[in-house]
């Protein structure tokens, strides 16, 4: 079992105001990289489950982070998600490939 989990910035501070002394270290860059992917698998998980708008959230958060923490900008990445939209289009016409003939 995992002891321990990536976190938002502030939740030591909530704990604290909570009462309780959280247990923290800040990882390194390999560490980072590998907890981020864990939170983006625990968040999509999350959001499966439940579809909410907050949970939507997270996982955009993630990925943000997860493109700054390689050296991107969130503009970078949204640009290149443009480009990919305007070159092989979005999701909106609900395709569904099963395959060719």
């Amino acid at each position: 079992m995992r002891k321990g989990k990536l976190v938002r910035d502030h939740i030591p501070q909530i704990i604290i105001a909570d009462g309780k002394k959280p247990i923290t270290r800040i990882l390194d860059d390999e560490e980072y990289l590998k907890e981020l992917d864990q939170k983006l698998n625990e968040e999509v998980a999350e959001y499966q489950e439940d579809k909410s708008i907050e949970e939507m959230a997270d996982v955009l958060e993630v990925l943000f982070a997860i493109c700054e923490a390689r050296g991107h900008s969130v503009e970078d990445l949204m640009e290149v998600r443009n480009a990919k939209r305007e070159k092989r289009g979005g999701f909106e016409k609900r395709i569904f490939w099963s395959g060719n003939k």
